[in-house]
């Protein structure tokens, strides 16, 4: 489980505010070349899943409930991260979906 695949979810959860969170986990350093290009892919392979209902097939639970996209970060994002991100927060809030991060160490 890992940002570098995308094919599969790294983790589901149902949230305090009983919303469904697919997180990503995502281990790589913000000075890596392909970093953005792996996360962007596993991301759009997130929001496949929910756009074609398929996380309704792999978790039932989330039937009727708002969903969600973390990424849990092991590195604190530079400011061209954090631009990236802010990139994706509005792509996500326009397909009326939710977007979050946090550094986990």
């Amino acid at each position: 489980m890992a940002v570098d695949n995308p094919s599969i979810i790294d983790f589901i959860s149902i949230t305090p505010n009983n919303e469904v969170c697919l997180t990503i986990s995502d281990h790589l350093k913000w000075n890596e070349t392909e970093h953005y290009f792996h996360l962007e892919n596993k991301i759009n392979s997130y929001v496949e899943i929910i756009d074609n209902n398929q996380i309704y097939e792999i978790y039932p639970d989330a039937i009727g409930k708002f969903v969600l996209i973390n990424i849990a970060l092991k590195y604190k994002p530079t400011k061209k991260a954090i631009k990236f991100l802010e990139k994706v927060n509005n792509i996500l809030k326009s397909k009326k979906y939710g977007f979050s991060y946090s550094i986990i160490n």
